[in-house]
């Protein structure tokens, strides 16, 4: 059987980089360990999450993609996505997640595999997530795989982002994540971040802990135990996860690719 070498995102919803420590993410402490990071990177406004998510995968800012609530919306001027173009170039593409407006991160026809189930706020509701990614990854070798862990946004809106619940709860999916870096081929190229922060109970604005995201990257590509200097958005990711693809970046993408975090 051929070497399986994917690229995998996971999205940690509402994770705040100064959670990381206090809650114990030991998993997450390992990977920037192993791979380039910045506990400094940024989200957009308004820092919400289906604008995030629209941000992140057709790497522009909610001006130009036009969505600003949780409710989707058709572009005005429509642009592909990443998992638009990573199936333009017959890369085979997946999606597990467990909040349903993330549906529309990519047109009809462009994943290979989709799962769903709404668990998102129940405190297990990531646990199942990573069960069927560990087994699809496994049985349908996707190219490219979309991991969405959403309960720590849940915890934040329920307790309070930085409460003892909270931490909790990012504690408990830091674990999910280990038993999903274990799960993966040595040579998988992993991206975890999250969207956006959150203070109090809530999330959307422009202050400093809802709009500053850790960013981790690691595989055989990138850098070992570098932090990146360079500034890092949302925007960065889908040109970031299509090098690692090998495929173009969109013309119309505005972001770029984190080349600092990359060997070579």
């Amino acid at each position: 059987m051929a070497e399986y070498a994917p690229v995998i995102f996971v999205m940690i919803d509402g994770l705040r980089p100064d959670a990381i420590a206090p809650a114990g993410c030991t998993h997450l402490q390992t990977l920037c360990a192993r791979g380039a990071w910045t506990l400094s990177a940024r989200s957009v406004l308004p820092s919400i999450t289906l604008p995030c998510h629209l941000s992140i995968f057709h790497s522009v800012p909610p001006a130009r993609h036009g969505i600003t609530t949780n409710t989707f919306q058709p572009m005005a001027r429509p642009l592909p996505g990443l998992f638009d173009q990573a199936n333009l170039y017959n890369k085979r593409c997946a999606a597990f997640y467990n909040w349903e407006p993330l549906r529309d991160l990519g047109r009809p026809e462009s994943l290979h595999y989709a799962w769903y189930r709404n668990t998102y706020l129940s405190e297990e509701g990531d646990d199942e997530v990573v069960d069927v990614a560990i087994d699809a990854l496994q049985r349908h070798r996707p190219d490219f795989a979309f991991v969405y862990l959403g309960t720590v946004d849940t915890a934040g809106h329920f307790y309070g982002w930085m409460s003892d619940e909270y931490l909790a709860q990012a504690r408990r999916v830091d674990g999910q994540l280990g038993r999903l870096l274990a799960a993966l081929p040595a040579d998988a190229h992993v991206l975890v971040h999250a969207d956006h922060g959150g203070l109090e109970r809530s999330h959307g604005n422009d202050t400093p802990e809802e709009m500053t995201i850790p960013w981790v990257l690691a595989g055989p590509r990138v850098r070992a135990a570098h932090q990146i200097a360079g500034p890092v958005t949302l925007l960065e990711t889908a040109p970031t996860l299509a090098r690692l693809l090998d495929i173009p970046a969109h013309a119309q993408w505005e972001g770029r690719c984190v080349e600092e975090a990359l060997i070579g």
